[in-house]
C-alpha cells in the first residue's frame, strides 16, 4: 500500500496557473499585484544593508576616525534619505496617485526628463555596475 502512495506522489504535476483571474489580482497597469508586506520589505533593506555596508563600517571608521567617521555616516545617511525621497517621488509620472508607474530608473529618467538623459542614465547604470562586479570579484579573490 505504502507503494502505491508513493507511485503517486512521484507524478504530481506543478501548478503554475494564476491564483485568481478577475480584476483583483492585477494593478490599474495590468501586471500582477504585488504580496509585499512591511515585514518583507524590512527584511530586504535589512539583508541588502548588512551584505556590504555593516562589515566594512568599524573598518571605515577607524581610518577617518571618531570626528570624521560619525559626520561622514550622517552626511551619507542624509544622501541615502534624500535620494530614497527623491525616487519615491518619480515612481508615478504625472499624478501621484493615479499616474502611469516607473519601473526602473531608466522609466523615470525617460518620463521625466527625456531625450539623452534617458542614455546617460543607462550608461551609469551600466559603469556601476561594471564597477561593482570588479569590486567584489577583487574582494573576494583576496578573502579566499
Amino acid at each position: 500500500m505504502a507503494g502505491v502512495t508513493a507511485a503517486k506522489n512521484q507524478h504530481q504535476v506543478f501548478d503554475v496557473s494564476l491564483p485568481e483571474s478577475g480584476p483583483k489580482c492585477f494593478d490599474d497597469d495590468g501586471r500582477l499585484k504585488r504580496t509585499g508586506t512591511l515585514w518583507t520589505a524590512s527584511a530586504h533593506i535589512i539583508t541588502a544593508v548588512i551584505g556590504s555596508g555593516v562589515l566594512s563600517l568599524a573598518w571605515a571608521t577607524a581610518q577617518l576616525g571618531w570626528i570624521a567617521g560619525p559626520s561622514v555616516m550622517f552626511l551619507f545617511s542624509f544622501v541615502t534619505y534624500y535620494t530614497s525621497t527623491l525616487l519615491a517621488a518619480c515612481y508615478r509620472s504625472g499624478d501621484p496617485v493615479t499616474g502611469k508607474r516607473n519601473y526602473t530608473y531608466v522609466d523615470a529618467v525617460r518620463s521625466n526628463l527625456g531625450g539623452f538623459q534617458v542614455k546617460i542614465c543607462g550608461l551609469v547604470q551600466y559603469l556601476n555596475l561594471f564597477g561593482v562586479a570588479i569590486g567584489y570579484t577583487i574582494a573576494s579573490s583576496i578573502s579566499m
